[in-house]
């Protein structure tokens, strides 16, 4: 039986990598979350909710031509990180190295400084953008595979989590779903893009949620009822008529994403994680 072969995977590799996936993610909307507001355009019935799209559009498209933000909320930094097992990490630590790249995206790149050092007392910009939020799964192979995900916090801010019983029926998260966005109102900036974690634990299914929203907005959920879920509770968010910016319409999100996890039996934990139609995303595997 051969060993595994370990492979070696330079600090600066991660560093550089984060830099240009945040400079890249903040800069450029991934194609299928552009395509989203485009195809949503084409369907709206509102002629003040497709001038709204119509420069949203523009938007994006002068960020591309002229290589600046697509939004000034440039987001607090979110990692996930795939690190395989058979890697090793050289000249220096992963999380100094991810924190460095995030430093010269935002400070190099000049993007938007928004995070504080002390949540609740001394509220100091620390003038980075750091630290970053970082979640790792330690996975199969020799080979990083590295998100970056900045989040505004308009929309972020509208966020929630309940704990259900276990005895919660399909409407029942259907109703806090499409409940959590109706008190959100026009404040993420619809369309927005709706994940949506169910199971593990308290902290788990908020993380589940956050991951759902780096898959593509064109992307299926891969069992049929979750699909089916996701569909149902896209329909009844777009029933609410809140519309993009809040001017009323058919397009109040883009978007439903699901994650879901196994949990225990004395429990049903939902948690809502809210995204503006600027659902950045961007990946890069070493």
């Amino acid at each position: 039986m051969s060993c595994s072969q370990i492979r070696n995977i330079d600090a600066k590799k991660i560093e550089d990598a984060v830099a240009e996936l945040f400079v890249k993610a903040n800069h450029t909307l991934s194609p299928d979350a552009e395509k989203s507001i485009i195809d949503a355009r084409k369907c709206e019935n509102s002629e003040v909710a497709k001038s709204v799209l119509d420069t949203l559009i523009e938007n994006l498209n002068a960020a591309k031509k002229f290589d600046i933000p697509i939004c000034q909320d440039t987001g607090m930094a979110v990692v996930f990180a795939e690190i395989g097992q058979d890697v090793h990490i050289t000249g220096g630590s992963f999380e100094t190295a991810v924190t460095n790249g995030v430093r010269r995206a935002y400070v190099d790149g000049y993007l938007r400084l928004s995070v504080v050092n002390d949540p609740l007392f001394e509220r100091k910009n620390t003038n980075t953008n750091t630290p970053a939020v970082i979640h790792t799964r330690i996975v199969d192979g020799d080979k990083i595979k590295i998100t970056a995900a900045p989040k505004g916090f308009g929309s972020e801010n509208m966020s929630a989590v309940k704990m259900f019983n276990p005895s919660a029926s399909e409407d029942d998260i259907i109703d806090f779903v499409v409940q959590t966005v109706k008190n959100a109102g026009s404040k993420p900036c619809p369309p927005i893009v709706v994940g949506v974690g169910i199971g593990g634990t308290f902290e788990y299914a908020a993380l589940l949620a956050k991951k759902a929203l780096t898959r593509d907005t064109s992307d299926k959920n891969a069992d049929s009822r979750y699909a089916e879920l996701e569909c149902k509770i896209l329909d009844k968010i777009n029933l609410l008529g809140i519309g993009p910016q809040g001017f009323g319409g058919d397009t109040t999100a883009l978007a439903v994403k699901i994650n879901y996890y196994p949990t225990h039996i004395a429990g049903l934990p939902v948690a809502v994680n809210i995204n503006c139609h600027v659902s950045r995303h961007m990946s890069k595997t070493i």
